[in-house]
């Protein structure tokens, strides 16, 4: 690791956070598997404890949250009887929000889809926010008795249960298709124009597109939960301060950061790499 200049960590990062796997990586760079691993594992840390400390008293208004699938170790159903039950192998859901907004995304948590995961995500985001927010998430269960607990009732959240035909073409690999959908308002006083769900579940393919490990159908998956956690959090700080997102455009291209106040210019490869510096 110490032997890597500044410009060839940009160079493996500039390969990871555009959806290539490791073994991809050390085709296109040359630097071994292990090499790689380890400044995923490192820059991860450094990313994850740089954003902690810069994603503080938001200005954000307006939410929205999901969780999107993925999975360690192996499949579910393939995860060997000695590690059933145990988190890290099998399904993997990690939790997001993003700021319909800035587009920014303050926070995330990988682990299980369960009201305990819910309530510690959910109350991290609450911790980053200066104003009482809308908050707009999808109608699982979860949520129902950890929204009001983290946010201390201090917010305007929704809901939206969508309804799903049952019906596939036997052997056909697609998504169900949603049939409806139904904005239930859960407390405070949302506004009904802005109850949606798609800026963050567009940005559950943004994150299929830009990490190998939550490609469906792949063998690039994370075989450590840890490791999967450090490509998430790569990932987010590449999205959040070196990606401009067309949205925001206006004179000159600006990241979801910038849009938020939380940099002033867009970063670049090299000075996420300098983070380990």
């Amino acid at each position: 690791m110490n032997r890597l200049t500044t410009e060839k960590r940009a160079q493996i990062i500039g390969c990871l956070v555009e959806g290539n796997s490791i073994r991809a990586t050390v085709r296109m760079t040359g630097a071994a598997k292990n090499t790689i691993t380890k400044l995923l594992v490192d820059l991860g840390e450094a990313c994850a404890e740089y954003q902690d400390g810069a994603f503080q008293n938001l200005p954000c208004t307006v939410v929205e949250a999901d969780e999107v699938w993925s999975f360690c170790f192996s499949k579910q159903k393939n995860v060997p009887e000695q590690f059933k039950g145990t988190p890290g192998y099998g399904d993997v859901w990690t939790f997001t929000a993003i700021c319909a907004d800035t587009k920014l995304v303050p926070s995330w948590l990988v682990g299980e889809r369960t009201s305990d995961d819910a309530y510690v995500f959910l109350c991290d985001l609450a911790s980053r926010m200066t104003n009482r927010i809308q908050l707009s998430t999808d109608g699982h269960k979860m949520y129902e008795g950890t929204v009001g607990p983290a946010f201390s009732q201090n917010v305007d959240w929704a809901q939206i249960h969508k309804t799903y035909a049952t019906a596939r073409e036997p052997g056909k690999y697609s998504p169900a298709v949603c049939m409806g959908t139904k904005k239930l308002t859960r407390k405070g006083d949302p506004d009904p124009d802005r109850i949606s769900t798609s800026y963050v579940e567009r940005q559950n393919l943004t994150m299929r597109m830009g990490m190998r490990r939550f490609t469906r159908l792949t063998n690039g998956f994370s075989r450590k939960v840890e490791n999967l956690a450090h490509a998430v959090s790569l990932h987010f700080m590449h999205y959040n301060f070196s990606r401009p997102h067309q949205s925001l455009k206006e004179r000159y291209p600006r990241t979801p950061a910038m849009a938020a106040g939380v940099t002033d210019h867009v970063w670049s490869l090299e000075e996420i790499a300098a983070l380990l510096d």
